[in-house]
């Protein structure tokens, strides 16, 4: 049998309260909806191991096309646990990472939705400014701005 590669990763999933919210809020820092569905029936709970889920979903993907996040709101079951204002140095989760090209314009732009600094804006080595963010339902936000004029 043929060894398996890695191709790419595919996306991350977020799981929200409101989807509607988060949707707005992630467009406002530069991705776009793909699509939006709702996912249920016996398949996809032998794939999560949540059996007769009912989930709403939305695919946003970052300009270049190459990431994409799947927002995910569960009508049914609830969800059991929240993690969402952990401290950066909890288990699991951690952040999502965003390059842009004017952290401080962002930063004040998504104060208009709920968005607020974690600590400070730093300048790391006059590589990077650099920050984090509690956004949307308090989900982690990690904003990069390379400088000198490249961009990665």
């Amino acid at each position: 049998m043929e060894q398996s590669t890695l191709l790419r990763m595919d996306n991350m999933g977020i799981v929200v309260e409101s989807l509607d919210n988060a949707i707005a809020f992630f467009e406002a820092i530069g991705l776009t909806l793909q699509g939006r569905a709702k996912i249920e029936g016996e398949w996809s709970g032998l794939v999560t191991g949540v059996p007769d889920q009912v989930v709403e979903i939305a695919m946003m993907v970052t300009p270049d096309g190459h990431s994409k996040l799947e927002l995910c709101q569960y009508i049914y079951p609830e969800p059991l646990n929240d993690h969402r204002n952990a401290p950066v140095n909890a288990y699991g989760y951690l952040r999502v990472m965003f390059a842009v090209s004017n952290v401080v314009e962002l930063v004040e732009r998504l104060k208009k939705y709920g968005a607020a600094l974690v600590g400070e804006i730093v300048n790391y080595e006059n590589m990077y400014k650099l920050c984090y963010i509690r956004g949307v339902e308090g989900i982690l936000i990690g904003l990069a701005e390379q400088l000198n004029g490249t961009e990665e």
